[in-house]
Order: C-alpha cells, then structure tokens, then sequence
C-alpha cells in the first residue's frame, strides 16, 4: 500500500527479492545460554539500523490517512446499521414485520393443532394395540396354564392305572403261600454277569 521514497530500500528490496528463502534453524546448537560471549564479538556493539527521515515522515503521513479513512468507514457503516435498526423498529417495516409475525405465528398454530390431531390418533392406535398385545399374552398364558394342568392330570392318571396293574402282583396274606410255591417251583438265578449290549456272558449255576 505504501511506497518507499529511499533509493536504499529500493535497491536493498531488489537485492534481496533475487535471493531465496534463508533457512534458520530452530536450535541453538551445542551453545547454551550461560556459556560466555566469544571473544571475536565481546567488544561488538548492537546498532539499529539508520532510519531515512524523508520516507519515516511519508509513512507517518499516509499512517494518518489510513486512520482518518478506516474511522470514516466506520462512521459511515454505523450511520447505516443505525438507520436500518430504526426502519426496522419504527418504520413501515416494523408493521411489514409484525404482519409476518401474525401470519407466521397463525401457521405454527395450525401446524401444531394438526400434529396434535396426527399424535393422538398415533397415540390411541398405539395404547390399542399395546391392550390387544396384552390380552393375547394373557390368553396364551391360560392356554398354555390350562394345558399344563391336562398333561399333569393324564400323567397322574397313567400312574394311577400302572399302580392298578402293579396291585395285581402284589403279594398279600390271601395268597402268600401260593406265591411261595410258585418261587420255589421256578427258581431263578441272578448271579450273572452282563457285557456292554446287555447279554448274558457268565451265569453261575444253583445249587
């Protein structure tokens, strides 16, 4: 933005616009911060750098003009942000805005009115089928109760009738001596032995 007047800036600029980039490391090296100045620059004064009073008085000139136009942009974007903010508070477009926001705030009732009405019918059809699922479990559960209960009562029942059966061969006092006789008539031997497929492979013989 600005030019410089000082045929020494020109040239040093051109000079250095012709070089590359200078590479600086980010250490420093194997020196560290208590270590002595070295001897070739003990006695080596720093001396900033000659400033050209002509081109510091241009910089300071342009410096304030750039002032004095950034403030009155300044000025000039407040002044219309003010302005606006009253137009929009005061003016026409404060009732153009206020009709918006009736018309916009009667959408959003009615909007809300009809999601209501869809909500509900969602929200009944829902709890339906919740009781109808429930009453099928309900029903599933004394179907499955009531047929429990059968299965006991028949397996009682064939325990019953093996019981019956067995009572037949029970021996009791009417006919104990009969019993006796048919024991002794038919004696029978269980000193076995049995392989893996339940055969008979070893008997001992009665005495």
């Amino acid at each position: 933005m600005f030019q410089v007047i000082s045929g020494r800036s020109v040239q040093a600029s051109r000079l250095l616009g012709a070089r590359g980039a200078v590479l600086v490391e980010s250490v420093r090296g194997r020196k560290s911060r208590t270590d002595e100045v070295a001897k070739s620059k003990a006695g080596r004064l720093k001396v900033p750098p000659p400033v050209d009073p002509v081109e510091m008085v241009v910089l300071k000139e342009r410096y304030s003009e750039y002032q004095l136009i950034m403030r009155a942009l300044r000025m000039e974007f407040k002044r219309e942000m003010l302005k606006k903010k009253y137009e929009k508070e005061t003016g026409s477009l404060a009732e153009e805005r206020h009709r918006q926001e009736v018309a916009e705030h009667r959408e959003l009732m009615a909007w809300n009115q009809q999601e209501n009405r869809r909500l509900l019918q969602l929200r009944v059809l829902r709890l339906q089928r919740e009781k109808e699922a429930a009453e099928h479990k309900i029903l599933e559960a004394a179907l499955k109760r009531e047929q429990e209960e059968q299965e006991l009562i028949e397996e009682k029942e064939k325990e019953i009738l093996q019981l019956q059966e067995d009572a037949k061969t029970f021996i009791t006092l009417d006919n104990l001596d009969q019993r006796i006789e048919e024991a002794l008539d038919n004696p029978k031997n269980y000193n076995f032995a049995v392989d893996k497929e339940g055969r008979i492979v070893k008997q001992t013989v009665l005495q």
